[in-house]
């Protein structure tokens, strides 16, 4: 496609708009004024901008597309058109995203003819930055379009200019492939144009690609295009030749070629692992050589290459355990293990080149880090193979005088104590233990202190607790331990904040533990020191408070009954605090930014303290005089403008809903308004999606209580589904939150019955089907599954013994069909399936006889209770059981006496914790003269 002739043919982006020259020269100026460090210009222009666009959408995008093709027009108003017309096009929200994307659909077809010449013609700017911007607008326009079989041209007219002259049209349409595979799927593409683009851009990474930015475009376009070369990596020869060229790119003289190269690499290690094996010597290479001789940025890619290596080796040895078929599909190649007595000595080099301030920039990354995380994930990768290789070198530098040395040490120990096993490491631990604690507080480096407190939490997290045969930690240590701790967190911020996580695992590990805990004669020291360190002037520096705070927290959570009273004190502590933040005024922008972390802080702390003493019946009697107050004080919170200070406010009040139970009732008519708030609140969809949970909390503690209420909230509830501004993940919650108002309220759903269970049908229908998609979209389908499952499950239970039960019956049948469904696809996780056999069993018990039929009929209904009665997962056999006792005739009484009695004595112990009722009419079994999952009358 010669672009010459779209510059010589071009129209003025005058005739664009009405008023043709001088309107032109208008955009221009506004494009400008929208730039002017005078924020009054600036606003000014910017509703101007504004008030175009609503006007007259298709002449405002001619304009801007106009303004930037034009090589008259200046620099910046060409940048800003073009970022101004791909956020015409594009957003973060879905909801958003959908409606720009249909207003680009709707668009006559001159216009989008019109505006696609014009970025296509930019493509040949001499200016970079507007070619890089009409690269980025025609991915995006592609993104639309291709997906609906428009702009067939497209790809054919991007690779005839790769045979331009000029290479800066070569560079920018290669930057342009790149970004069109960024924005768009595989499956949009017929393998013959994945082909062609591919011998484009490996072409233009060749050595002997004379330009230098264009072989940069190509090997940062290949980054992106990877996933569209599933059939050229499992062609031989084409795959060969790509690793080739890759593998030169990254040899090549210019630095950010070198270090694109290398992230294609890092990249080819996650998607084509099963393909590396006849490359992983060179790579190995040519990362070894990069990691000690290369420019950081490179050297940091080539150590990546090795992590993400791990990442798949550590995921395939997860989910297929160590032993592999022949035929296995993904086998373990274990390039780690292959490659560890060379990787491992180059990692521990790469310890060495600490950066001076690295403590204290919170978004620090080097060669040391990099080499350190590189490390952990081989220690996790090859387990007890690793200690051998690394211990030379930690016992070597670990008392050396030059602080680098012995940091390095000491970042090698902490790095491998996750993945070899307690057996191989405890006795390593027990001797270093001592000496660490005295590091701690006596090394006069602070690297060194941080870093030992780091270390000394992995100790206590991997190799700490009721699980570990061997303590570390023992009546002679313990106390030295925790003085120590306390001692170091009064040293620097970052030193005290990995301090305070040291304390955090260590109280971690006495969570299961019989009293009387360990920690119990320390509690109150604890619980003051940790305190002393939210007082601090420098608290806000390197997450010390947050630091502080969640440790506090976890400290109450593992205390044990001895440490009750100290709890319940502790209360009005923090309660105290939460006051002293309400009561503050005239603040700076910047104050109020810290105060609403505080409150925030504050009341998730509260949530801690209402859990841990609403956990039994003496300490929550005694908690309930705090009551009133504590609620006062979220409502009170909930007067800030503040998103996370609502969140946390919102937790801690589903908290207090539980401790109270029917009593929360009397907040209901002040505390209802601030639940509709929340529920309304779309924009920040975090809020929402907590206060949807809030309202589950308040079922359960309300239960037939909630009844004034149910009706506002239901009306809410389905207007949020119905919204395409609500974010996605709070669809599934809700959902689940029908099941909560069922149970609560019984018979009395059936008005809601109308609209819920429609809803309920559409979704489970779009979530039964999951082919083609990708693992975070079939990870959000299985949340949405489970929260229309626990719909299902609530609606029934809730119905349960009604003289309603009939209304569910015209139901039953696509609920079936929606199990069926997701039977077959088999890719529901352990959860679904858990709740799924639930849902079967309560669909037996509250229809009856009346579900036999439709059981019967059902595809799949036998086949997944048998797979789920021979589950290795506890609680999916269980609630298969379960659903195995709904479903099957007895001869006698006493036969379902004894059949079911001792399992639903736990199992509705269970239910109930988790907010599930089990029906207690067990005399309805006996009348079942069949099983209804197979005909036969004999328990299936």
């Amino acid at each position: 496609m010669d672009l010459s002739g779209y510059q010589r043919r071009r129209s003025s982006p005058a005739l664009f708009l009405s008023g043709r020259k001088n309107m032109a020269m208008e955009v221009t100026q506004v494009l400008l004024s929208a730039q002017s460090i005078d924020s009054t210009v600036r606003n000014h222009a910017e509703e101007t901008l504004k008030q175009i666009q609503e006007q007259n959408l298709p002449n405002f995008l001619l304009s801007l597309s106009g303004e930037l093709s034009s090589e008259e027009k200046p620099v910046e108003s060409r940048k800003l058109a073009g970022l101004i017309l791909k956020n015409a096009l594009d957003a973060k929200e879905q909801y958003r995203k959908y409606e720009l994307v249909q207003r680009w659909l709707s668009l006559d077809v001159a216009v989008e003819s019109q505006i696609k010449a014009c970025l296509l013609q930019t493509l040949a700017s001499p200016v970079p930055d507007a070619r890089s911007t009409a690269s980025q607008v025609i991915a995006k326009v592609a993104g639309i379009e291709l997906p609906q079989k428009k702009w067939p041209e497209l790809i054919g007219s991007l690779l005839s200019n790769i045979h331009q002259v000029p290479p800066h049209v070569k560079q920018a349409t290669l930057e342009t492939l790149g970004y069109m595979c960024e924005e768009i799927i595989p499956e949009v593409v017929d393998q013959d144009q994945v082909n062609k683009i591919l011998t484009a851009v490996v072409q233009g990474m060749n050595a002997n690609e004379g330009n230098t930015e264009v072989r940069l475009a190509a090997t940062r376009a290949l980054y992106n295009a990877l996933s569209f070369a599933q059939a050229n990596f499992s062609n031989d020869m084409e795959r060969d030749y790509i690793m080739r060229v890759v593998c030169e790119a990254t040899l090549s003289p210019d630095v950010k070629i070198r270090q694109a190269a290398f992230e294609c690499l890092v990249s080819i290690g996650s998607m084509y692992y099963d393909k590396l094996a006849p490359y992983i010597q060179d790579i190995f290479n040519i990362t070894s050589k990069a990691v000690r001789e290369d420019e950081e940025p490179v050297a940091l890619q080539a150590i990546e290459f090795w992590s993400s290596v791990c990442d798949e080796e550590i995921d395939i040895l997860e989910e297929y355990g160590d032993s592999f078929a022949a035929d296995s599909d993904v086998p373990c190649y274990y390039f780690i293990k292959q490659a560890l007595p060379a990787l491992v000595p180059m990692l521990l080099e790469m310890l060495l080149k600490q950066e001076e301030d690295q403590d204290q920039d919170e978004g620090a990354w080097n060669l040391a880090m990099a080499g350190g995380t590189c490390l952990g994930l081989v220690a996790r990768t090859v387990g007890d193979d690793v200690v051998l290789l690394v211990m030379p070198f930690i016992e070597g530098n670990i008392t050396k005088p030059d602080w680098r040395q012995r940091e390095a040490a000491t970042y090698a120990f902490g790095s491998i104590l996750e993945g070899p096993s307690p057996e191989k490491l405890t006795p390593i631990v027990n001797v270093a233990l001592s000496f660490m604690l005295t590091a701690l507080t006596k090394d006069p480096n602070s690297h060194v202190k941080d870093t030992t407190a780091w270390t000394l939490g992995r100790i206590f997290e991997f190799l700490h607790g009721s699980t570990v045969e061997t303590p570390i930690i023992t009546p002679a240590n313990c106390q030295q331990i925790i003085m120590v701790l306390l001692q170091s967190m009064k040293d620097v911020p970052n030193v005290a904040e990995k301090t305070c996580g040291a304390l955090y695992f260590l109280a971690q590990g006495y969570d299961d533990v019989a009293p009387p805990s360990p920690l119990t004669p320390y509690f109150q020291e604890i619980v003051q020191s940790l305190l002393n360190v939210t007082h601090r002037e420098d608290a806000g520096e390197s997450r010390l408070r947050t630091a502080a705070y969640e440790t506090l927290n976890e400290v109450v959570r593992c205390s044990s009954d001895e440490s009750a009273h100290l709890v319940l004190e502790l209360v009005q502590v923090i309660m105290a605090e939460l006051q002293k933040t309400l009561e503050a005024q005239k603040l700076s922008s910047d104050e109020r930014e810290k105060q609403s972390e505080l409150q925030g802080l504050l009341c998730g702390c509260l949530q801690v303290l209402i859990q841990k003493l609403g956990s039994s019946e003496p300490t929550k009697y005694a908690f309930m005089k705090y009551a009133d107050e504590i609620m006062n004080l979220f409502l009170r919170v909930f007067d800030c403008r503040s998103a996370t200070v609502h969140e946390e406010a919102m937790l801690a009040i589903g908290a207090l809903a539980y401790a109270t139970g029917p009593n929360f009732a009397n907040y209901m008519p002040v505390f209802y308004k601030y639940l509709e708030m929340g529920l309304q609140n779309f924009e920040e969809y975090q809020v929402c999606a907590v206060t949807v949970g809030v309202v589950g909390d308040i079922c359960r503690a309300l239960e037939d209580k909630i009844l004034p209420y149910c009706d506002r909230i239901m009306t809410q509830l389905f207007k949020d589904l119905s919204s395409n501004q609500l974010h996605r993940s709070v669809k599934p919650p809700i959902f689940s939150c029908f099941g909560d108002i069922a149970l609560a309220v019984g018979e009395n759903f059936d008005k809601y019955l109308m609209l819920a269970m429609p809803m309920l049908q559409s979704a489970a229908e779009l979530s039964a089907h999951t082919s083609g998609a990708d693992d975070e979209m079939i990870e959000y389908t299985n949340l949405l599954r489970n929260g229309i499952l626990e719909a299902y499950s609530g609606i029934f239970q809730g119905f349960k013994n009604s003289t309603k039960t009939q209304l569910l019956i015209p139901h039953a049948p696509h609920i079936l069909q929606f199990l069926d469904s997701i039977y077959v696809e088999k890719d529901m996780d352990d959860i679904v399936m858990k709740t799924a056999i639930g849902v079967l069993g309560d669909l037996a018990d509250t229809l009856g006889s009346n579900a036999s039929s439709l059981i019967q009929q059902s595809l799949s209904s036998r086949d997944f209770l048998s797979e789920c009665l021979s589950s290795e997962d506890h609680l999916i056999k269980e609630s298969a059981e379960w659903a195995s006792i709904m479903g099957s005739g007895f001869h006698s009484r006493e036969s379902v006496m004894m059949a079911s009695q001792p399992f639903l004595k736990d199992l509705r112990s269970e239910r109930v914790e988790s907010g599930v009722r089990v029906g207690d009419d067990i005399d309805e079994w006996k009348n079942h003269a069949e099983c209804i999952f197979c005909g036969r009358s004999t328990y299936c």
